[in-house]
């Protein structure tokens, strides 16, 4: 039986050389723009926030092909959640991609400092749109003149109603 090599403990007892992780700190998860987000946008994000190692803001490359091999989705729904993320103010569209030069899009994280400049984290002024895909019924609203809608005109003589 093979061996298995000892891991390196520090002074505090805790494992060294653990590896990079991902915080979302309360303040973005507590969000409307966080909150709001889809599934695939969620994972998009997380996928462009592991390719950041806190030296490259604005240069996060990820092309719409790689983003829907690695999280398994088509690319018109790696678009479609890279439109959300930069629409909610989480990422910042810094280099168009470009199919002929074969280079991916770059992107600028909102929530890390870029170029000397702090973090400008967007997600945080947005707001919903008051706007739905389904229009609204109101009780309200009718169509037509409100002279047809007396009861005197809408029963009829021969009709069950004057029984």
């Amino acid at each position: 039986m093979p061996k298995r090599p000892k891991r390196k403990v520090n002074v505090k007892g805790r494992n060294e050389g653990g590896g990079q992780y991902l915080t979302i700190s309360y303040k973005m998860a507590r969000t409307q723009a966080f909150r709001s987000l889809t599934g695939t946008s969620l994972k998009v994000w997380i996928e462009l926030r592991t390719r950041y190692n806190g030296h490259n803001n604005g240069l996060v490359s990820l092309s719409l092909r790689e983003a829907a091999a690695l999280l398994g989705i088509s690319q018109t729904t790696a678009q479609r959640a890279l439109t959300e993320l930069e629409d909610k103010g989480f990422i910042k569209r810094r280099t168009r991609g470009s199919w002929y030069g074969r280079k991916a899009a770059e992107f600028i994280l909102t929530d890390r400092s870029y170029d000397g400049h702090e973090a400008t984290r967007d997600w945080q002024d947005w707001q919903p749109k008051n706007k739905s895909s389904v229009p609204r019924r109101t009780a309200n609203k009718r169509s037509g003149s409100s002279e047809y809608r007396d009861p005197k005109i809408l029963v009829h003589p021969g009709s069950r109603r004057m029984n």
